[in-house]
């Protein structure tokens, strides 16, 4: 007989925004949104901020619109890292299964816990109090037997709540969600399945694997499973980091060569102090143009021997800007990444010996 996992997914309420909260007293129970106040986007918004339409994403302008009495706070992100790693430690006395998703959510596999607790509602519970108790922060948990459906009953009772969803309960409750809210299908995949009449959880059970395929590919599989509320994938600890980037909203758009270029070196910095930070290298630079009208445009370039400097980072990367012009309009966001990442003590000889050099 298989053995039914016991899946936990913890996801902090309003990380960012509830971290200011905490830090300025005078920011409690104030709509507060985490980002930049003028040209950027809403990166976290509180829960009162959230009453008003306010979401992560929103440019700030929109925001601000919603809610004119939004009080917008700068990031720090070294103490959301920080306070990040407390919370690790705590879900580590636990399991050492833990599979990060970002600074505020991870997966738990908690099947066979370490403090050889039968329940795997009472580990979350205990979890989340002393995550309470450590930080002053609240999180919600969603524990079931695989990690769709915990990540999807993690967001059934927020804020400081917790969903368990067992065995018997998996397929009907996939069955009564609309599709838009299931993990992996984003809204553009919603819109194309409630055209082809695909509305709830029931009606994607309705469809062939062959009908799933045709319309949606390989994610057609994925759709076809998730759908009986079945999910084989395991929980990965420490899951290898593929990609850094980094990006920024200008208070004013750049219209000349060289303040953009400008942009760029700047940008990468953190994208660089990353790499020596972890020893890590990539081989892939792309650099991230947002114009004046918001259009998008990326261009990558894939280089024989990994990113070993700065200045070959830098090199690239403006090279690679440099194919946006002449310029036809003004650029509001400029950001740089590196993929393809691999340790350094990894690389192949004749990578080694060009860090040498």
């Amino acid at each position: 007989m298989a053995v039914i996992r016991k899946i936990i997914h913890i996801d902090m309420d309003a990380f960012y925004a509830s971290v200011e909260q905490r830090d300025d007293p005078a920011l409690r129970g104030q709509p507060v949104a985490v980002g930049g106040r003028e040209r950027g986007v809403v990166m976290a918004a509180s829960y009162e901020a959230r009453k008003f339409g306010v979401r992560s994403a929103m440019p700030s302008a929109t925001a601000k619109r919603l809610c004119p009495e939004l009080v917008f706070v700068r990031p720090r992100f070294d103490v959301y890292k920080e306070v990040s790693r407390q919370i690790r430690e705590i879900f580590l006395d636990y399991t050492p299964l833990v599979e990060p998703l970002s600074l505020d959510e991870a997966y738990l596999d908690v099947t066979d816990n370490l403090k050889g607790m039968p329940l795997a509602s009472d580990v979350a519970r205990e979890i989340r109090n002393r995550i309470l108790e450590r930080t002053g922060l609240t999180a919600s948990a969603g524990i079931s037997y695989n990690k769709f459906l915990a990540k999807l009953a993690s967001d059934h009772r927020k804020p400081n709540g917790q969903t368990v969803i067992p065995p018997e309960r998996g397929p009907a409750f996939v069955e009564g969600l609309a599709v838009a809210k299931f993990h992996g299908v984003g809204p553009k995949t919603a819109e194309k399945m409630n055209r082809l009449g695909i509305h709830t959880g029931a009606d994607l059970r309705e469809q062939s694997l062959e009908f799933l395929e045709q319309y949606f590919g390989r994610a057609g599989q994925w759709y076809y499973a998730i759908a009986r509320a079945q999910d084989d994938r395991p929980v990965v600890p420490d899951r290898p980091r593929k990609s850094v980037g980094s990006e920024t909203t200008f208070m004013q758009d750049l219209g000349r060569r060289k303040d953009i270029e400008a942009g760029i070196s700047a940008v990468l910095d953190d994208v660089w102090s990353y790499c020596e930070r972890t020893g890590t290298a990539g081989r892939t630079v792309t650099v991230k143009i947002k114009y004046a009208d918001f259009q998008i445009v990326t261009r990558s370039r894939t280089l024989v021997e990994p990113v070993l400097s700065r200045d070959t980072l830098e090199r690239t990367s403006l090279e690679l800007v440099g194919t946006i012009f002449p310029l036809r309009k003004s650029v509001r966001l400029l950001g740089v990444s590196l993929h393809n990442l691999h340790r350094r003590d990894e690389l192949a000889p004749s990578a080694q010996m060009t860090l040498q050099l």
